[in-house]
């Protein structure tokens, strides 16, 4: 069994809506059928017996490794506690290999359990040993450091629950929420709206002070010191006992409270100096208290007991710590509800002053206390009290908070009880902490647990919001760059900024911020992430949903242009025209509820993606008598046709008409292409709610040139000539601009193509063979990138195509792109029309625009109806 790809799926794709590893699992002949393998399922489940009866969803052959590595991967995962539910293996059409697909809460942990079920595979056929315990081992640990931490989680898994979209922006605390303009921000607990000038005033316990004794809460008296000649000099000033804390400390950190003589402060000074400056304050009796402020409320309160053990008159004090740590909810992170408690030398400070030390047995029922300050950090255990804060102890609890300038805040507490005022009791507000620590109040050591997670949520979103920005998702063989783009253009006319993704680039705004072909997901989650875009237009192309899946959770419109008789097909196992609509149905899938698939219904693969669509549909075709339109209609649906001369949108009895003359690019809708696109992207802007207004001046004042949507039926005038520069590379797209030619005059028709090497024989064959019906002289040429293909060899295929051809005589092979442009330029006569397929976009349109230029014409600008330039999309 050999695996020669894993694949991260990091968002919904062509299996699932999981995240989820894919790989590309080879076995052997004698791999195929575990029945050809003597007791190998039996020493397997032997060996991992939680693999559980070996058997594939859906799969009627029999059960191979393949099959066995994804129910290893997946119940290893399980088993180590991971929420993942989701596995599938699928053979191709290459004998003996198979796609792999299993889904994963952490990526590095998946990956493990990948190489994890390797092993144990290999294990079984070598009849050796596999250390099961181990293995679930490393996978805890990997899951613990790379997951969210307690805190964290709780917001995140508030938001997931409201639907606001999320994203980690590190491998630590900082995640995303929301998309675009209306994202927020948090680094664990603390939020983006808080200043750093807060964090450090908060950091700053001398100064925090200062401020809440200024806002009139009462705080202890006390201040920093140098040494620990000063320290024990304000200790007797002040009076004891006292507390030794760093200046600037968090979590506990080197904090030692009830501090009653010299020898005690010197041990706490130095473990307060290792974390920074030193501070001594006046030592508050009675409880801690921890009480969380989120913005203008208190939202949770807990009293924080110090770590301790009980003796039992048997066990050493180091042997009763032990037991304790024993537990596991303990752990040495804030990963479990609970810390493991330190046995340090404060620990052995505090056991002496209570006349112990480690190797002491104490008597039964006795309470040895091991720290006096009472953090989780520490070992200590958490009781939820929020039910008892008496409403003066909340009042002061979020005055502070407002006084330091914390959105999200822990106020440390100390009194007998927060049933009374601070004041009765003579208690005080000893520390305020920005990105507090949020377990204690989600999993407290005894009582109720508060849904803090979703009081910041509700914080940073109002009722309602979820965060998104209108999301379009555009998707097809053909037109996708030119629909993407007037999308994005009628959204722009609306005063959106718009961030857009496609084949040519990223643009925000319309500035240019990213080149190439940028149609996949990392490019969309960019969009997403920039806090200047107010709504998303993403080309959706084949090659990102297999490589990484959907780059969005779900859009609030899907548009299928078309999958006629598809592209790039026998790539990545998709072999079929049946195969590519599966792929592309994704998108459809993945609209919101309250949204909309706008989909092609002329096109049989398209309409029948319609039942995938968890929203509403909104059929487009150029022929409103179609079958499916009309059904359509007559349920009172939203449908997009052409009509007497307009574009019409209907829904029920309420008609919206925009006239073809009034939308230039389609010249008077003699362009069937454009037509289409200009349907697929009206239904868009209604899907989002455009205004219609809005969209009609969209359409006017949409440009087509080469500037704009490069490479899409960019038309020019050369020397009387009329030049046509396309990046159609599919039969589909032939068919369409030969249509779009013969309604364009010319004495003689010539057309300049390569072909992509990595397109099936059949395709290529089958371009020139449509182009050779429609143009009397055809240059072909090689292009830089053959792709796998031996020299000539494209050009062979093409050659091949034209042997039929009813109108070409002429047919002219040369070496290089430039040279074939410069070549049809130079037999161009006035009154000819050229037509130019180029490969290398950006490249081949400039040294096109530069021969025009030097021939004394320039391309003109689409902006009125009698402009020559329109834009094909691919």
């Amino acid at each position: 069994m050999e695996i020669s790809r894993v694949r991260a799926l990091r968002g919904p794709n062509l299996w699932c809506r999981h995240t989820a590893l894919e790989a590309i699992v080879s076995c052997a002949p004698t791999e195929r059928s575990i029945a050809e393998l003597p007791d190998f399922e039996s020493r397997v489940r032997e060996l991992f017996p939680a693999i559980g009866t070996l058997q594939s969803s859906g799969y009627q052959g029999p059960i191979s490794l393949a099959h066995v590595l994804e129910a290893a991967a997946l119940a290893l995962q399980t088993q180590a506690g991971c929420p993942v539910t989701f596995s599938r293996t699928a053979a191709t059409v290459d004998i003996g290999v198979y796609q792999v697909v299993v889904a994963y809460s952490e990526e590095a942990v998946g990956r493990l359990a990948f190489e994890l079920a390797q092993m144990l595979i290999q294990a079984t056929l070598q009849n050796t040993g596999f250390d099961v315990d181990a293995a679930i081992a490393r996978l805890r640990d990997t899951d613990e450091d790379e997951r969210l931490g307690p805190s964290t989680g709780a917001i995140v898994s508030a938001a997931a629950a409201r639907g606001i979209p999320w994203r980690r922006l590190t491998q630590g605390s900082l995640v995303q929420f929301g998309w675009g303009s209306r994202q927020r921000r948090i680094q664990a607990a603390e939020v983006d709206a808080t200043s750093a000038v807060s964090e450090a005033i908060a950091q700053d316990k001398d100064l925090t002070k200062k401020l809440l004794h200024a806002a009139g809460a009462p705080v202890p008296i006390g201040r920093p010191v140098k040494d620990t000649d000063e320290a024990w000099a304000v200790a007797c000033e002040i009076g004891l006992p006292v507390v030794v804390k760093p200046q600037d400390g968090n979590q506990g950190k080197g904090v030692t409270v009830n501090v009653t003589n010299r020898e005690h402060l010197e041990v706490a000074f130095r473990a307060a100096a290792e974390v920074g400056g030193v501070m001594v304050e006046k030592f508050l009796s009675g409880n801690d208290f921890r009480l969380l402020v989120v913005g203008h409320q208190l939202v949770a309160a807990a009293r924080r007991d110090p770590p301790h053990v009980i003796g039992d008159g048997i066990h050493s004090v180091r042997e009763l710590v032990d037991r304790v740590n024993a537990d596991p909810r303990r752990g040495e992170g804030h990963a479990t509800s609970l810390t493991k408690i330190r046995f340090d030398e404060i620990a052995i400070a505090r056991l002496n002053a209570q006349g112990l030390a480690p190797q002491s047995v104490p008597a039964k029922g006795r309470r040895i206390i091991l720290r006096n300050n009472a953090n989780l950090s520490t070992g200590g255990t958490a009781t939820d009290v929020t039910d008892d804060v008496h409403p003066e102890v909340a009042a002061n609890a979020i005055a502070a908070a407002q006084m330091v300038g914390l959105h999200v805040c822990g106020v440390d507490v100390v009194c007998e009880s927060v049933l009374r005022p601070m004041r009765e009791q003579h208690g005080g507000i000893v520390e305020v902490n920005a990105a507090p620590g949020l377990r204690m109040h989600l999993s407290p050591s005894y009582g109720k647990g508060r849904p803090v997670g979703e009081a910041i949520i509700s914080h940073l979103f109002g009722h309602g919001d979820d965060g998104r920005i209108p999301v379009v998702a555009v998707t097809g063989t053909n037109g996708k760059t030119t629909t993407a783009r007037l999308i994005a253009h009628l959204m722009a006319s609306s005063a959106l900024r718009v961030g857009m993704t496609n084949t040519d680039g990223v643009y925000v705004n319309g500035h240019q911020i990213d080149s190439g072909d940028c149609s996949g997901p990392k490019s969309a989650r960019n969009v997403l992430m920039h806090p200047d875009v107010d709504a998303a237009v993403f080309e959706t192309a084949r090659g990102g949903i297999l490589r990484e899946g959907l780059g969005f959770d779900r859009c609030q419109v899907a548009v299928v242009t078309n999958i006629g008789a598809g592209d790039h097909l026998g790539l990545n196992y998709i072999t079929t025209v049946e195969d590519l609509a599966v792929l592309k149905r994704v998108i459809v899938q993945n609209v919101a509820p309250t949204g909309y698939a706008v989909l092609n219904a002329a096109d049989p693969m398209v309409h029948a993606m319609a039942p995938s669509c968890p929203g509403s549909i909104i059929f487009f075709a150029a022929d409103h008598h179609h079958p499916a339109m009309a059904t359509q209609r007559a349920q009172g649906k939203r449908t997009v046709y052409v009509d007497d001369g307009a574009i019409v949108a209907a829904e029920g009895s309420w008609r919206e008409r925009i006239a073809l003359s009034d939308i230039p690019f389609t010249r008077n809708g003699s362009i069937g292409f454009q037509v289409e696109n200009v349907m697929a992207a009206v239904a868009a802007a209604w899907g989002v709610g455009l205004n219609w207004d809005t969209v009609r001046r969209g359409l006017a004042s949409f440009s087509t040139d080469a500037g704009s949507v490069p490479g899409r039926f960019n038309m020019m005038d050369y020397r009387g000539a009329t030049v046509i520069a396309d990046y159609g590379h599919n039969p589909d797209a032939m068919r369409a601009l030969v249509a779009a030619v013969d309604a364009l005059p010319a004495k003689r028709r010539s057309v300049v193509i390569s072909g992509a090497g990595d397109r099936r024989d059949d395709d290529i064959r089958e371009q020139t063979a449509i182009l050779g019906d429609a143009f009397d002289d055809v240059i072909l040429y090689q292009d830089a990138c053959q792709r796998g293909r031996a020299d000539g060899e494209v050009l062979a295929l093409l050659r091949t195509g034209l042997a039929q051809a009813k109108r070409t005589r002429c047919t002219t092979e040369i070496r290089g792109e430039f040279n074939a442009i410069d070549t049809a330029l130079a037999r161009l006569e006035p009154g000819d029309l050229c037509l130019i397929l180029i490969d290398q976009v950006e490249q081949a349109l400039t040294h096109l625009t530069r021969r025009v230029a030097e021939a004394g014409q320039v391309a003109p600008a689409d902006s009125n109806a009698n402009a020559r330039v329109s834009a094909l999309a691919h």
